[in-house]
């Protein structure tokens, strides 16, 4: 059985779609579909329910698939591993990264590559829910996201810091020159705010609820970045993370006020796979996440 049989298999149960499986391993499609039989020839069990087009795959085959990710997850971690003793590690580093905490993923890419400077980095802006299924099925190396509001299981954590809030109004608003707000102040603006499939929302939602209050935002949107735009054409307000203002800076326009009764915090920390050993990538994120203080970074903030 060779590695990319395994490989094929695994972009086959992805694509679900032989020819486009064959595109992505940059094969043709005979030579994918041969792998294939040659793995259930070795197997001694039909991996794919075939008709005129790809139907999915056997109970076998999804047990296969499970096994195919995390093999070829170890046989990458060992090639890595080997090479990272003789010169650090090459690849990609794959880093999934929760909306809310974007800002202080720099302080860690940083870490990483000035000890890694062979390797690369894809960081991809993911749910926490996604985080978890791409942990678990080998596609991400590591995942910064929430760590006590709706926990990941078989991960180990490590806490980078505490996301506070605030209140983010137009600078001529009437509550602009406040140092403080309560929270039923808060939600009764004209907010825009993440959706519901963000964490950050349900974090929302789940406090003001706790206090007998209600948001109804008039905008929502998965993406901060929209969010931002809202804010800067003056019309609206939000509530957002302190830390997004180390990258917003300051802006003369916007004012940012803390949210209090009751003042609320939340952890954000790295999250990877709990394997003994750890892969290479994981092991070399995690000591980058151990050298970074980047709750001191933030605490102008």
């Amino acid at each position: 059985m060779l590695m990319r049989h395994l490989s094929y298999f695994v972009m086959l149960a992805k694509e679900r779609h032989f020819a486009r499986a064959a595109d992505a391993c940059n094969v043709a499609q005979p030579t994918l579909s041969a792998a294939i039989r040659k793995l259930e020839e070795d197997l001694g069990a039909t991996l794919v329910v075939r008709s005129h087009r790809f139907v999915g795959l056997t109970p076998e085959g999804e047990k296969l698939l499970a096994w195919s990710r995390q093999i070829l997850t170890d046989y990458t971690s060992l090639r890595d591993d080997l090479a990272g003793a003789r010169q650090g590690l090459v690849g990609d580093l794959r880093l999934g990264v929760i909306p809310a905490a974007m800002p202080c993923v720099s302080f860690l890419t940083a870490r990483f590559c000035a000890a890694n400077p062979a390797a690369t980095i894809e960081i991809r802006s993911m749910t926490s829910r996604a985080i978890a299924e791409g942990l678990d099925a080998f596609e991400l190396d590591g995942g910064v996201t929430y760590l006590e509001n709706e926990p990941v299981e078989h991960v180990q954590r490590l806490p980078l810091y505490r996301e506070r809030y605030k209140l983010v109004v137009p600078h001529d608003h009437p509550l602009a020159g406040r140092a403080a707000v309560s929270w039923q102040e808060a939600a009764g603006e004209r907010l825009c705010l993440l959706s519901q499939d963000m964490q950050n929302r349900r974090i929302i939602d789940r406090l003001t609820t706790s206090i007998g209050l209600a948001v109804h935002p008039v905008v929502v949107s998965n993406s901060f970045l929209a969010v931002c735009a809202h804010l800067r054409s003056g019309d609206w307000a939000s509530i957002v993370p302190h830390s997004f203002f180390h990258v917003l800076g300051k802006q003369p326009e916007l004012a940012a006020i803390d949210i209090v009764d009751p003042v609320h915090s939340e952890t954000i920390g790295l999250i990877i796979s709990d394997r003994d050993p750890r892969s290479p990538m994981a092991g070399a994120l995690f000591a980058a996440a151990l050298e970074t203080d980047i709750e001191a970074a933030f605490a102008a903030f």
